[in-house]
């Protein structure tokens, strides 16, 4: 059944797709922290003049010299943008979209240049906006693997820097770091893992592979190493999982697919992630809210029973709908199932009557005195 693993072109879209997803994972996480998700999509859009350049160059579509062109190109775009931010009144979201522009609007350009030329030899340079993993040779992935070995290598090497100026920039700077020259490096690696894909993804979709698994990640992980490893896993994923299904259903190019299954992984992690997903963190805001609504009540039941001076009083659950201006009684059954109230038989022609139970009595007595340290802690702190 899985005899199509075999298959040497489905292996190559599988380990250039997992190349592109552990690289860009990796990388993508900086710039999810640092708040410039807008940062993969332009220099992904500025490698596109460099790789028509690369072909210039080298009259030929070869692989080193297309990437060695887009490297230039996301070099430029990086001075260009960070430029405009320190020397202009630009702000950063400005910057990007002006770089972003100007390097689509050249690239296009020149590939319209190169296609009016004619010959054999331009054929499918145009597949570099959407990517074609079905093109990719086992000789296209020599390079793709080292430009990946060196940009693990070098967040390896410089992992505190790039750690410190991520979360604290400022320190960063006051502490001697070249924060500038550290920006600089970090974008130019992220454009590192922007021409790793360019192929295979293309220009267009690139964007999403910087940014989805690293954003994933961030749902699940409180640290930038879990953070790093859990995009590398998820970016993998993505990348082989995509080649297969590509695979399995013909005419489904490989680069859309690969950028789908990212994006339902980063869905799936905004939606579940149990730290930081939508669904659970609406679930323990409407159960801490529940909690919060029944210890008040509890705490109104341990409040006559004190003034009664009888921890056994039975309170009216008319009465107590009276105090709160609404139904209790599913607030009142939510305490007797914690064991902190019990129905108490007295009185039934009033209605149902509640009592403390040994524990409730136990817990209200030090939420009260919780409560009143919190009142002598701020009536202290509150200026004359």
């Amino acid at each position: 059944m899985l005899s199509f693993l075999t298959d040497y072109t489905l292996q190559n879209v599988m380990i250039g797709a997992a190349l592109i997803g552990i690289i860009s994972g990796v990388l993508g996480c900086f710039a999810v922290l640092r708040r410039q998700s807008l940062l993969g999509d332009t220099l992904s859009h500025a490698a596109l003049p460099g790789v028509c350049l690369g072909f210039l160059w080298a009259g030929s579509r070869s692989m080193e010299s297309l990437m060695a062109g887009a490297l230039f190109s996301g070099a430029v775009a990086t001075v260009i943008m960070l430029t405009l931010t320190r020397r202009t009144r630009l702000k950063m979201d400005a910057a990007l979209a002006v770089t972003l522009s100007l390097g689509f609007a050249l690239g296009v350009v020149l590939l319209t240049f190169i296609q009016n030329r004619g010959g054999a030899a331009q054929a499918g340079l145009d597949s570099f906006l959407f990517g074609q993993a079905a093109a990719t040779v086992r000789g296209d992935l020599y390079p793709m693997a080292v430009i990946v070995l060196i940009g693990l290598s070098l967040v390896v090497v410089f992992w505190k820097p790039l750690k410190l100026m991520t979360f604290d920039p400022e320190y960063a700077a006051v502490s001697g770091l070249p924060v500038r020259l550290l920006e600089l490096f970090l974008t130019g690696m992220i454009a590192l893992a922007v021409v790793v894909g360019l192929q295979m993804v293309g220009v267009i979709l690139m964007t999403a592979m910087v940014i989805a698994p690293g954003a994933a990640a961030r749902q699940w992980s409180g640290s930038l190493l879990g953070m790093l490893l859990l995009a590398a896993f998820f970016g993998a994923t993505a990348g082989i999982s995509g080649g297969v299904i590509s695979a399995l259903a013909p005419g489904l190019s490989t680069g859309p697919v690969v950028v789908l299954v990212a994006s339902a992984i980063a869905l799936f992690s905004l939606l579940f992630a149990p730290q930081r997903g939508l669904i659970p963190s609406r679930w323990r805001r409407r159960h801490k809210r529940s909690h919060t609504s029944s210890d008040r009540i509890l705490l109104t039941v341990y409040e006559l029973a004190r003034e009664h001076g009888d921890w056994s009083y039975r309170v009216e659950q008319g009465a107590v709908d009276a105090y709160y201006g609404m139904v209790t009684e599913p607030l009142l059954q939510a305490l007797a199932q914690r064991d902190l109230l019990k129905a108490a038989d007295h009185m039934p022609d009033e209605g149902p009557h509640w009592q403390l139970t040994q524990s409730g009595c136990e817990y209200a007595a030090a939420r009260s005195r919780d409560q009143s340290r919190t009142r002598r802690l701020r009536q202290v702190e509150r200026p004359a």
